[in-house]
């Protein structure tokens, strides 16, 4: 926490989810962009943010450490509080209001109204990147990068489709929650945390 709080300039602060995946990648591209990030990991470090990251990992590991952490709380009345989120990946899992081809003992907050399923497009060897056209970004194409990604199989009345592949949802908004099944972190391109920072 202090070492990212002296290299950023006066931005909002960020919590980062920092128990596990690629958290790093994201304070990078915060830091980048003005803001201070703050790592995550127990539940007095979400005391005061602005914003809230969960990043990408390996769901069920994260889930856990979530529950022996003591964190789960802390970040559910966060979240059920409206404060400003960006989930990727399996950040959007834990969001999700419904998992298939979970671990029966995994949890989830619940406050994205989507179904999703783990690893639906396959293992390590079907990831892959393509461009993404997303109005919010000016229409301009975004470099998106899909690592065994969550396939989003319904949404909810409230949940706005910002972007799809195939006819399936990629990138969606649903009040203070921006979530993406893809890793924008490892892009090069930050403007889609610009948008959300903007927003934070």
């Amino acid at each position: 926490m202090p070492r990212y709080a002296q290299q950023a300039a006066a931005g909002p602060k960020v919590g980062v989810l920092a128990l596990q995946g690629d958290f790093r990648e994201h304070a990078e591209v915060l830091l980048a962009l003005d803001a201070v990030p703050v790592e995550l990991r127990a539940a007095d470090d979400v005391a005061g943010v602005d914003a809230l990251v969960l990043p990408g990992g390996e769901s069920t590991t994260i889930s856990m450490l979530l529950e022996s952490s003591g964190l789960f709380g802390a970040l559910d009345e966060a979240l059920r509080a409206g404060v400003p989120t960006l989930a990727t990946c399996a950040g959007l899992i834990l969001l999700a209001a419904s998992v298939g081809r979970g671990r029966s003992d995994q949890r989830s907050f619940g406050v994205l109204d989507v179904a999703v399923e783990r690893n639906g497009y396959g293992r390590q060897v079907q990831s892959f990147e393509t461009p993404l056209s997303i109005e919010a970004l000016g229409g301009a194409r975004f470099p998106a990068v899909f690592i065994r990604a969550p396939l989003i199989t319904s949404t909810g009345d409230g949940v706005e489709v910002m972007a799809s592949v195939d006819g399936r949802p990629v990138l969606v908004r649903q009040g203070p929650i921006l979530a993406a099944t893809f890793h924008p972190e490892l892009s090069g391109d930050l403007r889609l945390h610009q948008l959300f920072v903007g927003g934070a």
